[in-house]
């Protein structure tokens, strides 16, 4: 899942999480599909942000997943011998994986 500012919404993006209006209430429910009118409706109620599912933006000095999962294999190598934090560095590598596992789907 990804948070991008809404110029970047574009049309069948799904939503990752509900959008809420400042009293709570709900505008748009989570999996809701983008259209040109949806996003031109939320432009116009001033919201400014959206969570879609996947990883459909580049946005520029953004970290691929690759290089994220390398950088954390250099933080644990000097604890490899240590059972519990290689446990957690699987762990980390996992959520991170999980959370980006859709970008390949969607590019």
């Amino acid at each position: 899942m990804q948070r991008i500012l809404m110029a970047q919404a574009g049309p069948g993006m799904i939503l990752a999480k509900e959008i809420l209006n400042p009293e709570g209430m709900v505008l748009c429910g989570a999996g809701t599909a983008l259209s040109e009118a949806l996003i031109e409706r939320l432009v116009n109620m001033d919201v400014v942000d959206v969570t879609v599912e996947g990883h459909p933006v580049n946005i520029e000095g953004e970290k691929t997943l690759q290089e994220e999962l390398r950088e954390i294999d250099l933080r644990f190598q000097r604890v490899e011998d240590i059972v519990p934090l290689m446990y957690l560095k699987k762990r980390i590598q996992a959520r991170l994986v999980a959370s980006r596992s859709l970008e390949a789907v969607t590019k």
